[in-house]
This record gives C-alpha cells, sequence and structure tokens, in this order.
C-alpha cells in the first residue's frame, strides 16, 4: 500500500470515529440537500435549465480561446489590467508582485476555492503580506489553522462551541457567547476595521463575462462588496473555465449556482465588476486587475475528463454523497473535496498522489443526478480506476479480490455455490461469536454495525418474484 493510500486511510478511520463530525456532516448537508430538493421542485423548467447549462458551457469550451480573448479585450477597455498565469506559482507571483507595487501590508480575502487551490495566503504571508478572511467561515478555518471541509459552508465540522472557543483565543472582544447571533458580531467587529485599513482586496470569480470583460462575485454576506470597494486595488484571480459568452449566460448559471449550492432562488449578492473606480463614482478601486489561471486546466481541456470544467463549484454533489456524509471534506486530502474534488484531485494532482479517492466511491451515481450542468462524476470516477488499475497504482490485495470476484462473477453456477457457503458461514458466526468480531471485517464494524445475513437471497427472491409473474 502507497503512503498516500495510508495517508487517506488514517484520515478516514479518524473521521468516522469522530462523533462530532458526523453529527455536524448529517446537519449541515442534510439541510442543503433538503433545500435544494424544495426550491427545484418549484422551479417547473429546472431539468430544461440544467440542459441549457451544460450546453453553455461545452460550447464555451468548444471555443475556450476565443472567449478568453475576447474578454481580455473587452476587460482591458473597461481600464482592468488582465494577467495570465499558467501554473499556481505564476498566479501566486502575479498577486505578491500588484501587492508589492502598492507596498500592501494586509489584504482582505473574498471566499475564493481557486486562491485556496494555489494556497495564495501562504503565498502572502511568506512575503510579509497579511491576509484577512472575510467570509464567516473562511475566516473561522484561517483561525483554526485548517482547509475548507466543504466549498459552500468551509467551517462545517465545526461546532457553535467550538467556534466560541476559536473566538475567545483569537478576538479581541470576543463575548463567551455561542448563540449564532453573536457569533456572527463577533467575527463583525473583528474584521471591521480591517476592511477600511486594507491596502488590498482579493476576490474569486463566479464567473467570467467574455462580452463585457465582467468579474461576477456571488456570496450572501456581502463581504465580497466590502472587499473590493474599499481598498485602493482589487484583485479578482479565476480558472479559465469561468468563462461564459454573455450575460443572460451568465443569468442562467447563476439560477441554477444558487439552487443547487443553498437551495434558495438567487444569492443574497451578486456584483458585476468591469473596470476600476470612474470618474464620478462614489467608491471602487483605483486599479482592477484580473488574474486568469491555468492550472491543469488546459490538461484536461483536452482529456478524457473535460465535463469536470462544466464544474460551477456548486456543492450539490457533496450533499448528497454518502462517502461524504460519512467521512467529511479533510479526509480527501486537499482543498476539493467530495465526488468533484475525487475527480479534480487526481487529475490536478496526478493518480499516484491520490489514487484512493475514486476507489473510495460507492458508484452510487446520486452526485451525477444533482448536478446542475450534467457533469457525469460516477462515469468518470469508473474511468479513473481503470487509469489506477492500468498504472499498478490499486494494492495488490485490491487486484487479487477483483480477480477472485471476475472469476466468480463470470461462472453463475460457481457464483451461486460461493455465495450460498458464504451466507451459511456468516450465519454459523454470527451465532457463535457474532460478526462484528470477525478480523476480516474490522474495517467495517469498527464504526458501524455488520448487515445480519438475510434469511432468503437477492437470487431467490427474485426467481420466487419472476415466477408469480
Amino acid at each position: 500500500m502507497s503512503a498516500a493510500e495510508t495517508a487517506f486511510r488514517k484520515r478516514v478511520v479518524e473521521a468516522l470515529a469522530d462523533p462530532v463530525l458526523d453529527t455536524a456532516l448529517a446537519r449541515t448537508t442534510g439541510l442543503l440537500a433538503g433545500r435544494r430538493r424544495d426550491v427545484v421542485a418549484a422551479f417547473g423548467d429546472f431539468e430544461r435549465a440544467r440542459d441549457e447549462g451544460r450546453d453553455i458551457k461545452d460550447h464555451t469550451l468548444a471555443n475556450l480561446e476565443a472567449y478568453l480573448v475576447a474578454f481580455e479585450r473587452n476587460a482591458t477597455a473597461a481600464g482592468a489590467v488582465v494577467h495570465w498565469a499558467e501554473t499556481a506559482e505564476e498566479a501566486r507571483a502575479v498577486v505578491i508582485d500588484i501587492c508589492r507595487s502598492v507596498d500592501a501590508k494586509t489584504v482582505t480575502k473574498s471566499k475564493s476555492m481557486l486562491g485556496e487551490e494555489i494556497g495564495i495566503n501562504a503565498a502572502l504571508e511568506a512575503a510579509g503580506i497579511r491576509p484577512i478572511e472575510t467570509d464567516l467561515g473562511e475566516h473561522i478555518i484561517q483561525l483554526a489553522g485548517e482547509m475548507p471541509s466543504h466549498i459552500i459552508m468551509p467551517a462545517l465540522h465545526k461546532t457553535r462551541e467550538e467556534v466560541s472557543a476559536l473566538f475567545a483565543r483569537h478576538h479581541r472582544d470576543h463575548v463567551a457567547h455561542t448563540e449564532v447571533r453573536d457569533l456572527v458580531a463577533s467575527a463583525r467587529r473583528e474584521i471591521r476595521d480591517a476592511y477600511f485599513a486594507a491596502d488590498v482586496g482579493i476576490t474569486g470569480a463566479n464567473f467570467l463575462i467574455a462580452e463585457t470583460g465582467s468579474a461576477i462575485t456571488v456570496t450572501n454576506e456581502g463581504n465580497a462588496e466590502l472587499t473590493t470597494a474599499l481598498p485602493r486595488v482589487h484583485i479578482a484571480i479565476a480558472g479559465i473555465e469561468k468563462i461564459v459568452p454573455t450575460l443572460a449566460d451568465m443569468t442562467l448559471l447563476l439560477r441554477l449556482l444558487a439552487r443547487s449550492a443553498l437551495g434558495v432562488d438567487l444569492a443574497q449578492y451578486v456584483t458585476l465588476y468591469t473596470g476600476p473606480r470612474r470618474a464620478g463614482d462614489r467608491d471602487g478601486p483605483e486599479a482592477f486587475h484580473i488574474v486568469l489561471v491555468d492550472h491543469k486546466r488546459t490538461d484536461l481541456l483536452g482529456g478524457a475528463y473535460r465535463d469536470m470544467l462544466r464544474c460551477i463549484r456548486c456543492g450539490a454533489c457533496m450533499n448528497e454523497c454518502p462517502v461524504f456524509g460519512a467521512i467529511g471534506g479533510h479526509a480527501y486530502g486537499w482543498v476539493y473535496p467530495g465526488p468533484m474534488g475525487a475527480v479534480l484531485t487526481p487529475t490536478m494532482l496526478g493518480l499516484d498522489w491520490s489514487s484512493a479517492l475514486p476507489g473510495a466511491c460507492t458508484l452510487n451515481g446520486r452526485c451525477a443526478e444533482v448536478c446542475p450542468v450534467r457533469i457525469p462524476l460516477a462515469k468518470m470516477l469508473r474511468r479513473l480506476r481503470a487509469d489506477g488499475w492500468r498504472a499498478g497504482l490499486v494494492p495488490l490485495s485490491t487486484r487479487l479480490g477483483v480477480r477472485v470476484w471476475a472469476a466468480l462473477a463470470t461462472r453463475p453456477a460457481l457464483y451461486r455455490a460461493a455465495t450460498a457457503i458464504g451466507t451459511l458461514l456468516a450465519r454459523a458466526a454470527d451465532r457463535v461469536v457474532g460478526l462484528e468480531r470477525l478480523p476480516f471485517i474490522r474495517g467495517w464494524t469498527r464504526t458501524r454495525r455488520a448487515p445480519k445475513p438475510a434469511a432468503r437471497s437477492f437470487r431467490t427472491l427474485w426467481r420466487d418474484r419472476e415466477r408469480l409473474r
């Protein structure tokens, strides 16, 4: 077993044994999934909208170069400065150079998964520039020194009591209450002055509009607006796949995003940034920089996992995933968890580092069923498993197990005999010592009960059902 596989299994075992995490995951993912179902049911054309969203993204990806050129031309005409970064290192260097050019000491940041992906906070700190996260969830995990555990709810693994204790250690005037409104008020007091003191504001971009050269942020707290309006310089960092052709296209994708991410008709704050402050504007930055980041996206564009570039980062796949619901986001080992992370991490960082992630999927397909742009996540995870098999990254025990299974599954008589014998042995073991005590299933029974052997097999039930027809 590789070191990466061992590390993943260790994180999984720790997550499964954490009762606080189990409660937090069940509460939050269940809430988000339920809200999504309700709001989708009220949107009669949602399935057609999903088709249109998929088609918009596919059309854009097929013509990505042309739309990127158009975006740069229109953004530049509006007064923005567009930078291109092929790698994470180049993206970090561009941001640091811009900050140093204005002698920035502090930077406020709105939530950005791309920022997490390229490690911008660590780079800023190494350059002597203090980054201050303004999104409440990101603020919490920044104080805790952790990665996000969910791309929409980055601190969902924290209880109110844990957050209150964290604020007591880091906030200047925190009152030890655990009510949500008190925690929000404490964070607001702590961050408020930073908005005015910051030299630079950094945001991501949910969408980039080719026809206008605009960057769009979507939030529910209004922190992005304060992050961009008050500092002298605004830097928007975005992956090249965030391009969409027109404002009309963005509007449709925005309706899909809001419903899929939080189960609402529309996010509270949707802001379009087109160039820096103009004469007569009451606020806004003096300079607006847009950093377009590739970081493996071009590789995806030309390969078998191109459909992953449709992703609009809604997190719906995580909320429906039974694996994510059991182990949370940190077990995945990188910034993108859940089904989308199980595809993105191997394709961006390499299968040799993360071959265990596709193998952890149950392939139930619920992720693809809820994806607002119809990404075939289960299909890609199966393909990644095959890639890992061909590359020799699958543990020997698993390879032997699959070969034994294949030998049985392709020989019906042998399969029936083996399952009958296995059932008899399982019943005997359950009566004598209990299934939980069997050594070869301890990985399962360490955190859950073993299912009792059924009185009748599925094959028997199916045969009897067919006879009654």
